[in-house]
């Protein structure tokens, strides 16, 4: 008689302990990084130069456009657990180190110049490599519950990190608030260390060629150059049905999306009149919207026919940016905003458990560096040609141009035949 073997089920993600390790390491990183960014613009400040500030809050962006890549490279080679582990200790080092300084000293914009982009540089090493660990730590069935939790997780931690920020700042200056980051750092390393993770499911490629076509000696000779990694993994990706496409959606939505939000809606709150109070409801909006997709894909686990709804909902959320900047009221701008942070939001979920759940996870680092690339790096380099356009033509004629750029990643995703049927693993 024969036994077949059953397979246990899969442990539901917000009950496995590695899950919860890792976002509760996430959590701690995400809340120090608004409370870095909250004290590093207070220092700068602080020196009384406008240029300099405006220099200070600059700096970190140029190593993280030049070094992404480098990092999912580096995270593939390392293995991502440990590159994450090394970036935390390296960002709580860098800015414990800035608070001992600022105790015995003012800051200059030299100095805070020099940590920015020091951070920058750390954070092109810790992003690729915090969102390739999911597929090292959970099978693929919960994948997008993770993309689900790590959403609530970075809207938790803007909702916490900025409130807090600010009253260290108030109770002990920017050497409070510096101090405050780094124990957060500090506080994810004994949850990273504590992760078990899964060997690489996908052979290790070298060249283009398995690991295991060539004996020991010849693989050990034949070791590719980081530059050669690169090189494949972005090749990986033009050539993946799936990858390809779906990188193409993510920065046409996000070009067309994060301008308006972030640069846009200061200036449109200022030509309104609404004021701060009024564009803290409107992101407060978005927030919500978004903070509710999240919560949906963390409950559900799976949506049907995941590769139609994310192309959808990327149409449907830039109709909304555009509606919102022809809103005369406050209210009704923020619950256009809840309505654009429900379905952009859900798009970016489902985006990010398609990239998980079908990418190699042997190359899992360096896709995950190009689409980061794009929401951390490039992007905001756009903020100065967004804030010229509006000088020149205004909000309404950007948010449309925006809009329109957003809605071409949702209809260009469902040009292609294999986004339109991709399904996320049950």
């Amino acid at each position: 008689m024969t036994v077949t073997a059953v397979e246990a089920p899969e442990r539901p993600a917000h009950r496995d302990p590695d899950v919860l390790r890792w976002l509760g390491a996430y959590t701690a990183s995400m809340v120090g990084d608004s409370i870095y960014f909250m004290a590093l613009a207070w220092a700068a400040a602080r020196t009384g130069s406008a240029s300099g500030t405006g220099l200070v809050l600059a700096a970190g962006s140029i190593p993280r456009a030049l070094l992404m890549l480098g990092g999912g490279v580096l995270a593939d080679r390392l293995g991502p657990r440990r590159v994450v582990i090394g970036s935390d200790a390296a960002r709580a080092v860098l800015v414990l180190g800035l608070a001992a300084v600022l105790v015995l000293t003012a800051p200059t914009v030299g100095v805070l110049v020099a940590v920015a982009l020091l951070f920058g540089a750390v954070d092109a090493l810790f992003l690729p490599a915090v969102g390739a660990l999911p597929a090292r730590i959970s099978p693929p069935g919960q994948l997008a519950r993770i993309q689900g939790l790590r959403g609530l997780a970075a809207r938790g931690a803007s909702i916490v990190g900025a409130p807090l920020g600010g009253v260290a700042v108030a109770a002990g200056g920017p050497v409070l608030a510096f101090a405050t980051a780094g124990a957060l750092f500090v506080l994810s390393l004994p949850l990273l260390l504590g992760l078990r993770t899964r060997p690489s499911a996908g052979p290790v490629r070298h060249g283009g060629k398995a690991a295991g076509d060539h004996d020991e000696r010849t693989v050990t000779e034949e070791r590719p150059t980081a530059r050669q990694d690169l090189v494949d993994g972005l090749r990986y990706i033009r050539r993946h049905p799936l990858l390809g496409p779906l990188m193409i959606v993510i920065g046409l939505s996000e070009l067309g999306f994060v301008g308006p939000l972030n640069l846009g809606l200061i200036l449109l709150s200022e030509q309104r009149g609404w004021g701060a109070a009024g564009m803290g409801w409107i992101v407060a909006g978005f927030a919500s919207g978004a903070a509710g997709a999240a919560l949906l894909i963390a409950v559900r686990g799976r949506v049907p026919r995941a590769g139609l709804v994310m192309c959808l909902t990327v149409l449907v959320g830039a109709t909304g940016i555009a509606a919102v900047a022809q809103i005369p009221s406050v209210p009704l701008a923020a619950a256009t905003a809840a309505v654009v942070g429900l379905f952009i939001g859900l798009a970016g979920a489902l985006c990010g458990a398609l990239v998980q759940t079908v990418a190699d996870p042997a190359y899992l680092g360096r896709v995950t560096s190009v689409s980061t690339l794009f929401t951390y790096a490039l992007i905001p380099l756009s903020y100065p040609a967004t804030g010229a356009a509006i000088a020149l033509w205004g909000t309404g004629p950007v948010y449309a141009v925006s809009a329109a750029v957003c809605a071409a990643g949702g209809a260009v995703g469902l040009t292609f035949t294999a986004l339109r049927r991709a399904e996320l693993p049950r």
